[in-house]
Parts: C-alpha cells; sequence; structure tokens
C-alpha cells in the first residue's frame, strides 16, 4: 500500500462504519524514562528487572539488554550485517529473536547473549511473544500463529478481525493477562486481540503519547513490554528518545 493511502486509514484503521462500536481506550501516563533514539525499536520485553530489545535495520541490527531507569545498554550483539532484526521474546530462559525477510530466527542463551540455535519459518517476521505453551508470531499480514517451541511448526493460526473487517499490519507483539497486544504498523493505536477468536477487544489510543516525540516517516510506534509482577506497561517506538509506562483506562471514550 503507498504511503498516501496508509495515512489516509490511520485514523480510523481502515474500518468500516458498522464496526467502529468496537471501544477506543484512552491512556494515561504513568512515568517516562530515556530511550536510545537510535534503537530502531522492533522488539521489547521485561524480563528480570531489565527491557530487552532487538533492533532492526541491515547492518545495524542487534540485541540488546537495557537498564530501565537509564536507558544504558548494559549487554549488547550485534546480528550478521545480513539480517534486518525483528521481534522479540523470552521463553524458558531462552532469547528468541526473529529477522524480517530472512526466514530465520536466532535463539541465545539469556545470560550470555550467545547464539545457541536458529529456527526457520516461512512468511516475514515481524513480532513475537508467547503464551504459556507456544511462541506467539506476527507477519504484517492479519494472521497470528502459534509455534512450537522446540518443533518450530506451527499449530495454530488465528486471523485478526474488527468486526468484520481484516486488520492487517500486525507488527509488535505482546501476551499480557491471557490477551494478545499488537501493534499496528504506521497506527498510533495497539489492538487488544482475542487469542481463540482473533477479534479485536478493544483499541488502545496511544495519541497523546505518540504527540510527545517528533518522528519521520519510519519513526512510529512500535514496542510493548509488560512487567507482570508489577503490573506495568511499556511502550516505544523506532529512534524514539523515551519509553513511557502508561496505565489503559478501563472506560471507552
Amino acid at each position: 500500500m503507498q504511503d498516501i493511502e496508509m495515512a489516509r486509514l490511520i485514523p480510523t484503521l481502515g474500518i468500516p462504519e458498522k464496526t467502529r462500536q468496537i471501544p477506543v481506550l484512552n491512556v494515561k501516563l504513568v512515568r517516562t524514562y530515556p530511550h536510545d533514539p537510535h534503537a530502531f525499536t522492533q522488539g521489547l520485553e521485561y524480563y528480570g528487572g531489565h527491557l530487552y530489545e532487538s533492533t532492526g535495520i541491515a547492518g545495524q541490527s542487534t540485541l540488546r539488554k537495557v537498564a530501565l531507569s537509564t536507558g544504558e545498554v548494559i549487554q549488547k550483539v550485534s546480528l550478521p550485517p545480513q539480517y534486518f532484526g525483528e521481534g522479540l521474546t523470552i521463553f524458558h530462559g531462552k532469547i528468541y529473536q526473529l529477522t524480517w525477510l530472512s526466514k530465520k530466527g536466532f535463539i541465545y542463551d539469556l545470560r550470555s547473549f550467545r547464539q545457541i540455535g536458529e529456527f526457520p519459518y516461512e512468511t516475514e517476521g515481524w513480532g513475537l511473544t508467547h503464551d504459556d505453551r507456544s511462541l506467539i508470531m506476527s507477519d504484517g499480514t492479519n494472521k497470528i500463529r502459534y509455534i512450537d517451541p522446540v518443533t518450530f511448526s506451527v499449530t495454530r493460526t488465528i486471523e485478526v478481525y474488527a468486526g468484520g473487517e481484516g486488520v492487517a499490519n500486525l507488527n509488535e507483539l505482546e501476551y499480557v493477562k491471557g490477551e494478545i497486544l499488537a501493534n499496528i504498523w504506521r497506527s498510533p493505536r495497539i489492538a487488544r486481540v482475542d487469542p481463540r477468536s482473533g477479534q479485536v477487544l478493544a483499541w488502545i489510543d496511544l495519541t497523546s503519547i505518540v504527540s510527545k516525540e517528533r518522528h519521520g516517516d519510519e519513526s512510529v510506534l512500535n514496542g510493548i513490554a509488560y512487567d507482570k509482577t508489577g503490573d506495568r506497561l511499556f511502550v516505544t517506538g523506532k529512534n524514539w528518545s523515551k519509553l513511557f509506562e502508561i496505565k489503559i483506562e478501563a472506560h471507552p471514550h
């Protein structure tokens, strides 16, 4: 889709009038943290008191461990220059990282960042998260695939719809309280997706957060991390200078 067409769709995500009764939830800004403005954020996860981040751009892609309070990069490895880093998740003590067009993901030891394996997939790689049993992956379409973390076979596929309309451009993912939160590429909204039906339960409107950052065409909202112990939700974007802790308001506007 051309950029002009995409821009036209952004206010409503191209959703027909009849499906716009899906609740739209505002957010409250809780706290702001520094974020590396050179990080082209593609995957974000909170684990053990730190942020883990996958950054993109071929030749610049990294896996990094970041101090939440300062944004300082504590640990980092670079991907080989031909790979474009994408989604990331931590599952059973291992880091899983996607690449965009190479149809290959990497597995790292959580502590050392040493690469201990890789895995194939048939589509583009965009976002990655997990539930108790499976890796959960987006590919830029409206499909989300459940992947066995041992065999890497696709065990289940859901299609994401808002009412009757498919929601494409699903990007960075986070599994929170039994739901999948999904960034929509080049949109200021996050979809709350029912993992059973694929239906969008609500839109989370981050316009107020996006407006706090100056950005170009590609410096879009992308990055969701959840601190399960502290019940804290964090968001950032590609090349943003800040990371935001937010609280989702319970009632739609």
